[in-house]
């Protein structure tokens, strides 16, 4: 299963990692500007501001940018869930027009299916899921060809139809919920301006000779909070923001208590 190096790290850890990170690299330009005021008197405040400005305003721009893409990613997962258990569902319905034994064994291979689909998601063991997932495409496909050979007509074609989609939702699902991540360069990226913005607020603190402010732990623990976050959307399996499964459940519902 494809991951990204960050996975495996648990999202408080995150938080806490990038809070301290963060903390430290404020508290190191803090001093250092501190540093600068007693030995270079001359250095006005007015351009550090400048540039400390545009440092942030970077910052900000690749958080507007990485937390859209993060945010995007999630709503194409909601709506994979729900396009794959309509696709299902219609695929189950067609089973009717296939002759026995094909009709039973692809119905039953069906409720199976979803079993699968949803305990995915509430034990978390993709990867087995995935395969156990996949064999069950090559059976239903398997009892669609026989079918089709022992009753090659147009009702029969509209089954392999909607089986067919039902594989390619599954690709799709493989694609924007593990596969189709916030790649690894945007977090180093994300990393270095955040350390970078924060010494240099921290710089032109130090500059000033003010004071350390309350409002610097608020600005880190933000800062440490909005990552957190973006990571938490960029995990599909992991975290408070999941993609809701009701679709699917209500089909497995539905499945279970339907004749057979």
């Amino acid at each position: 299963m494809h991951q990204e190096p960050l996975d495996g790290v648990p999202l408080w850890l995150l938080f806490v990692a990038v809070s301290l990170l963060t903390g430290l690299a404020l508290e190191g330009g803090y001093r250092y500007g501190r540093w600068r005021h007693s030995r270079a008197t001359d250095e006005k405040e007015n351009p550090v501001g400048a540039m400390v400005a545009s440092i942030l305003a970077l910052f900000a721009f690749l958080l507007a940018f990485t937390f859209g893409m993060a945010a995007t990613r999630f709503e194409e997962r909601r709506q994979a869930v729900l396009q794959e258990a309509n696709a299902i569902g219609t695929t189950y319905l067609r089973t009717s027009f296939l002759p026995e034994p094909q009709r039973s064994e692809s119905a039953k291979l069906l409720r199976e299916y979803v079993d699968l689909r949803v305990r995915a998601v509430q034990e978390g063991k993709v990867q087995e899921v995935i395969a156990k997932s996949e064999a069950i495409h090559g059976q239903l496909w398997l009892a669609a060809a026989q079918a089709a050979e022992r009753s090659p007509t147009p009702i029969t074609s509209l089954f392999i139809q909607s089986l067919n989609e039902l594989i390619d939702l599954h690709a799709v699902r493989l694609q924007v919920g593990i596969r189709n991540r916030i790649p690894s360069v945007i977090w180093l990226a994300l990393f270095v301006l955040a350390i970078l913005g924060m010494t240099s607020v921290g710089y032109q603190s130090g500059l000033s000779v003010t004071r350390r402010s309350p409002t610097m732990a608020i600005l880190i623990i933000a800062f440490a909070g909005v990552l957190l976050l973006i990571a938490d959307l960029d995990r599909s399996n992991e975290g408070l923001l999941r993609v809701s499964q009701q679709a699917m459940i209500d089909l497995q519902t539905s499945m279970n208590s339907a004749p057979r």
